[in-house]
């Protein structure tokens, strides 16, 4: 652990602060959560207002030069070959778990592999976030695939059973996620993302906003209800937006998110403003505060990297502009694919010899920036 980080942990749980939410009245919207849930929901209220945490999509799997070497040893993370730490959160999706492969190809992550990494991620005091690019219900297409399904997926539906087989399988293997006492681990769910834009199946102009926010709802309430999964927090997860209209033209309700947040990959770039993420950043932890609710920059990134000082200057600036922005509990940003099985310059976070390296280890020097190696036990009972 960092230690300015560690002397901020202390100032956060000992001496307290402002808070999104009291955490002796914070809980998430399901009611049956598993006590780790809920001390994971309280536990990132608490810290949220003083630091962010970093996170990595796919940061085990595979990196810019390597893939699965923690099936034969230690982990790896590119992440980690630059700093020497792993990221507070891993991010994951859920198609590699449930989707069907390709004919003819092997996945780079499968269901045993997923779990096997989400374990370890837990075991190592991390979080583990969860998309879903599901492959589209009515035609069988990928997310990418905008055929209209979103009405048809509804109960009295006519592809509402296979919607059904997708909502079963998500059932089965966040409940097979389990610690080595057999406790279900804490898993953040981030469906149906980036819905205020057009380029999924669930997307703006491809379903009603009446629409969407039923089938969030009936995700929920099916996953809770009918399968009794409570190691789940939910993270409602736009793209970018201008004004609170655009942001909850489809929020389900309340008592349905745990979460507000957004993904951005605009105001990010060299030619994207700062100012304009962190007004972004600004509203959506102040729309959380007033909802009891966490905030988060759940996507973001710049692909390859190439500005020197992107993680100090862009990223790091744009969130700790003023107070309320720092008010997020988090920033993911996306994958590294490794070109040999995958694409070539695909990558967001830096790896040795890469040209944002030697900021990135600035970044992680920050002590407002914390990660795997700074955080305290999330999902134990801290008080507050």
């Amino acid at each position: 652990m960092k230690a300015p980080a560690f002397t901020l942990l202390l100032a956060v749980l000992l001496c307290g602060g402002p808070l999104l939410a009291a955490p002796s009245e914070a809980a998430p919207i399901d009611a049956q959560a598993t006590a780790e849930t809920r001390n994971l929901f309280r536990n990132m209220l608490l810290i949220a207002p003083r630091t962010v945490l970093f996170g990595h999509q796919n940061t085990l799997a595979y990196g810019t030069t390597w893939r699965d070497e923690g099936a034969a040893g230690p982990d790896r993370s590119d992440v980690k070959d630059v700093v020497g730490d792993f990221p507070a959160v891993y991010g994951w999706d859920l198609m590699d778990a449930v989707g069907t492969p390709a004919p003819g190809t092997t996945p780079v992550i499968d269901a045993d592999r997923l779990r096997g990494y989400v374990q370890r991620a837990h075991a190592r005091g991390g979080i583990n976030s969860f998309s879903w690019h599901m492959d589209n219900p009515v035609t069988g297409g990928d997310a990418w695939d905008k055929t209209p399904a979103v009405a048809r997926i509804l109960p009295g539906g006519d592809h509402h059973e296979a919607y059904l087989s997708r909502l079963d399988a998500a059932a089965a293997f966040f409940l097979s996620l389990r610690d080595r006492h057999g406790r279900l681990i804490p898993v953040w769910f981030r469906p149906f993302h980036e819905q205020t834009g057009d380029w999924f199946w669930w997307g703006n102009g491809h379903a009603a906003p009446d629409d969407y926010k039923a089938l969030w709802r009936f995700t929920v309430e099916y996953l809770r209800d009918h399968h009794g999964v409570h190691n789940l927090l939910y993270a409602y997860s736009t793209d970018v937006f201008d004004s609170a209209e655009d942001y909850f033209r489809f929020y389900p309700g309340d008592e349905y998110v745990d979460l507000l947040g957004f993904d951005d990959y605009q105001s990010v770039t060299p030619s994207g403003s700062e100012r304009v993420l962190t007004h972004r950043l600004r509203m959506v932890v102040r729309w959380a505060r007033e909802r009891g609710k966490l905030a988060a920059l759940t996507e973001t990134g710049l692909e390859a990297i190439p500005a020197r000082n992107w993680w100090t200057g862009r990223l790091l600036n744009g969130i700790i502009a003023d107070q309320e922005a720092l008010g997020i509990s988090y920033v993911l940003v996306w994958r590294n694919a490794n070109p040999a099985f995958d694409r070539k310059d695909h990558f967001y976070a830096p790896y040795p010899g890469q040209k944002s390296a030697a900021d990135f280890q600035r970044f992680y020097d920050d002590p407002r920036t914390w990660f795997g190696s700074d955080l305290p036990n999330l999902y134990a009972d801290q008080g507050g």
